[in-house]
């Protein structure tokens, strides 16, 4: 007799019954639909409301682009040396921080050893930013 409910005894021998639909995913596939649904759905409704709901001003100032700051003006598309190097400075410094926290906690562990090879590093990246101080990358150039 093929049922949904299959009659089946447990270790204890009683009986328990379960759904054909026992699939170890079939609950996560059910919840993907379900879910899938229900961003279809919202997705359709805020797209319906905000058509309904939203001003449809034509005037020409308000369908224009904007950009925060100074009227545009045709300039040459390029970009400063000095965003370069802060971006870099930047990246420098913050990996020197992510290698000291590990250093931190096995610091005792590591032993002198350790902690010699952590003070190369730092004077290694300390004549890095001495270098950079004397090249004038850390000072921000004024725009105008």
């Amino acid at each position: 007799m093929s049922t949904i409910f299959n009659i089946v005894l447990d270790k204890k021998g009683e009986k328990m019954e379960h759904s054909t639909f026992a699939h170890p995913y079939f609950g996560a596939f059910i919840m993907f639909v379900v879910t899938f649904g229900a961003f279809i759905a919202t997705t359709m409704l805020s797209r319906f409301v905000g058509g309904k709901l939203a001003r449809k001003d034509t005037e020409k100032l308000k369908c224009t682009l904007y950009e925060c700051g100074p009227e545009v003006t045709k300039q040459p598309n390029t970009i400063s040396a000095q965003f370069y190097l802060m971006a870099l400075l930047f990246i420098l410094f913050d990996v020197e921080i992510i290698f000291m926290f590990p250093w931190a906690v096995d610091f005792k562990v590591l032993g002198w050893f350790g902690f010699v090879e952590m003070i190369l590093f730092i004077l290694l990246l300390t004549i890095g930013f001495i270098y950079a101080w004397k090249k004038g990358a850390l000072e921000w150039h004024s725009i105008k």
